[in-house]
């Protein structure tokens, strides 16, 4: 009769520590805030979907680690960890600073505000935990063994996740060639970075035809050169020749605009670090 192995280590570490302060901050976020019934909307929506897909994950991954069932996975257990910390610190961190200014007016008063803002303030503790998390797993200068949790790996989340947020704003664009270039900027980059993370976490690098250190200097600096020309393009053909509407809410299409190009130069900018860093994990080898 098969014996379950328990592995407390997966609970008393600080790793383990972590998780279990995100799986009770991100119960406490949803549970306040579906108790409020005021979640409604897409962006309601994606807070409650954020908290809840959190909460479940990092749950899953406590109880494989636990039980120690995780090693049966066809999958890079480490890599997988990994990237879902940096994406769930990315998740968390957007929902924090949407939800207040979304759900919660001035003045704030009553019982539905008071659980609004503590579900807010948890929201940003839940952040805090994933963070710390990202920190206990990031790999040491020269460990290449696992990439996701090396700083060019946690930039592919990164970069990912950004392009998600600008995707999500590109409701309405026009057909000049311009913008149409920027986008398409936006989706093959998307693509590219999204096949490396699966691939990654998916143990299918063998079957790439270069090794990948050498494969990201000559992809991140394609994509350098590629960003930049959308970073020049889309506000320019976005705002040329047109002023902001005199009522312009939350979902005008100027202030999506403009959000669309600041996190063009977000991705920029961590396109460029990921290009130095890929060239230093290349050429610069750490001592043995």
């Amino acid at each position: 009769m098969a014996v379950a192995t328990v592995n407390l280590h997966a609970v008393t570490s600080w790793v383990g520590i972590a998780r279990l302060f995100a799986i009770v901050l991100s119960c406490i976020a949803f549970s306040l805030v579906a108790s409020t019934r005021a979640f409604g909307g897409p962006y309601g929506t994606w807070c409650m979907f954020t908290w809840c897909f959190c909460f479940a994950v990092t749950l899953l991954v406590v109880l494989l680690e636990l039980l120690e069932l995780y090693p049966k996975l066809p999958l890079s257990w480490d890599d997988f960890t990994s990237a879902f910390s940096m994406l769930a610190t990315l998740m968390v961190f957007t929902t924090s600073v949407v939800f207040p200014s979304t759900f919660i007016n001035s003045p704030c008063s009553g019982s539905k505000c008071a659980r609004q803002a503590v579900a807010t303030t948890v929201s940003c503790l839940c952040f805090l935990a994933y963070a710390v998390e990202v920190g206990l797993t990031r790999a040491k200068p020269g460990d290449i063994s696992s990439f996701l949790s090396t700083v060019p790996g946690l930039l592919k989340v990164f970069e990912a996740y950004v392009a998600c947020l600008i995707f999500s704003l590109l409701d309405t664009f026009s057909s000049e060639a311009g913008l149409q270039w920027c986008v398409a900027v936006y989706s093959i980059c998307f693509i590219v970075t999204l096949l490396i993370i699966i691939f990654t976490i998916g143990r299918c690098l063998s079957y790439l035809p270069c090794p990948l250190e050498k494969m990201l200097v000559v992809y991140n600096t394609l994509a350098l050169v590629m960003y930049i020309t959308a970073t020049i393009l889309w506000p320019l053909y976005s705002f040329r020749g047109k002023s902001r509407p005199e009522s312009c809410g939350r979902d005008c299409w100027w202030n999506k605009h403009l959000g669309v190009t600041f996190l063009t130069i977000f991705n920029l900018i961590a396109y460029l670090v990921d290009l130095v860093y890929s060239t230093k994990m290349v050429f610069i080898r750490a001592p043995p």
